[in-house]
């Protein structure tokens, strides 16, 4: 006889059900036979009476907005992810004894960024910046973060969220760059920069809000053009940025930490990153605006390898937008790297290439060593002749980069264009 088997006796019709022992997936205490119709809470978790009325009261919590009282600041320690109902480890709720988020929801971003502004709504102090903001959309995931669209309840402002992801930010030189990477962006104030608004950190959360951009990003833009960009789009996109880049390499950094453990002064930061993903729109057609984001391995490149945050034999950044100097010597890199990286960026949104050809399955890192850029004209034979000048003379990085400023290669695309 199996479960669902239906016997009869006459006009008597009988449905077997068989019904094994089941556990309480939080506590692990068996389920009695008449709770079990009510223990369902998902596919895969069951919860007995005690855990699923705790359970509840949790959910209704975090619907409320938040599990801490605004006036006093507690925590209300139900045991549960607010997410999904899972039984947290003393781990899980980190070291104050304070809940949060179970490993598996914790992975989530979204997950994430919803916990922040239901508690927000509750009044955390932590979280003021958060306090009137819901969330629209998800803008997009990295290996380390991810960012989202707000906008405020009342005023109706639109701005975007970033998060760097728990586990991530349990790792402490993770925790260093994101700190510093926040840091360093909310120094700057400039017409072709994204602008950064607040941050803080919550529960092992790192976070930062900033301007948001509506025209999405110049990779994007350069897709839905089929790859490439005409000549004056993307010329006037690579001015713009070379104007943000020029003042980001000279900004006066008040506060940044020297040889011997003071804190000093320092000027200019290098972005170390840049590339068409990186460079972000607002408005469209002649008021176009480009702006360069993440400055997030920045740093005051006068003091550059004095403050421990690289370690020697690291690179970060993207192998097919980097100059040779940038593996060679990443921990003292100079502002040319980035006017390299720009020069890279205008060749690929004219011909859909990237300077040096990468073969596949060759280590990305030894093409960019060992290889030179190709001449734009043997891509796209269009690109005119001066301007073709200017860009390989501009991407050349063996045995020094060409253009030492941002400056230097506007006013020599200027002079051609």
């Amino acid at each position: 006889m199996n479960d669902g088997d239906e016997i009869r006796f006459g006009r008597v019709e009988v449905k077997v059900r068989i019904i094994e022992e089941l556990a309480c997936s939080a506590c692990g205490n068996e389920i009695p036979d008449n709770d079990i119709e009510k223990a369902d809470i998902s596919e895969d978790k069951l919860l007995c009476p005690t855990c699923r009325r705790q359970f509840e009261e949790t959910i209704a919590i975090n619907n409320q907005g938040s599990q801490r009282n605004a006036a006093t600041g507690s925590t209300a320690k139900n045991g549960f992810c607010p997410q999904c109902g899972q039984k947290l480890s003393l781990e899980e709720r980190g070291r104050s004894g304070d809940e949060f988020l179970c490993r598996s929801c914790a992975k989530e971003p979204e997950n994430v960024a919803k916990t922040l502004i239901a508690f927000a709504a509750g009044g955390h102090k932590k979280l003021a910046s958060l306090r009137d903001y819901r969330i629209v959309k998800s803008l997009g995931q990295g290996s380390a973060g991810a960012a989202f669209l707000m906008k405020n309840k009342k005023s109706e402002q639109l701005l975007a969220l970033k998060i760097l992801l728990p586990e991530v930010a349990l790792d402490e030189r993770s925790r260093m760059l994101f700190l510093r990477e926040v840091e360093n962006a909310r120094l700057l104030n400039h017409e072709h920069v994204v602008k950064v608004f607040d941050s803080g950190i919550y529960e092992n959360i790192f976070f930062y809000t900033m301007e948001y951009c509506d025209g999405s990003s110049v990779f994007e833009l350069k897709n839905r053009h089929g790859g490439v960009l005409p000549l004056d789009m993307a010329a006037d996109i690579v001015l713009q940025t070379l104007d943000g880049l020029d003042y980001v390499h000279n900004v006066e950094v008040p506060s940044v930490k020297l040889a011997d453990g003071n804190i000093g002064k320092g000027k200019g930061l290098v972005h170390r990153d840049l590339k068409p993903g990186n460079i972000f729109l607002t408005g469209s057609g002649e008021n176009l605006v480009a702006k360069i984001a993440d400055v997030g391995v920045g740093k005051a490149f006068d003091t550059a390898g004095l403050s421990g945050h690289t370690v020697t034999g690291n690179v970060a950044g993207t192998p097919v937008f980097m100059p040779r100097q940038q593996i060679v010597n990443f921990k003292y890199a100079k502002p040319d790297v980035d006017v390299w990286a720009l020069a890279a960026t205008f060749y690929n949104l004219l011909t859909g290439f990237y300077p040096r050809d990468f073969p596949k399955g060759e280590d990305l890192w030894l093409v960019v060593l060992k290889t030179k850029p190709v001449p734009i004209r043997q891509r796209k034979s269009a690109i005119p002749e001066r301007l073709a000048e200017v860009i390989d003379k501009a991407l050349i990085d063996d045995p020094e980069i060409t253009f030492q400023s941002a400056a230097e290669l506007k006013q020599a695309i200027l002079e051609v264009l």
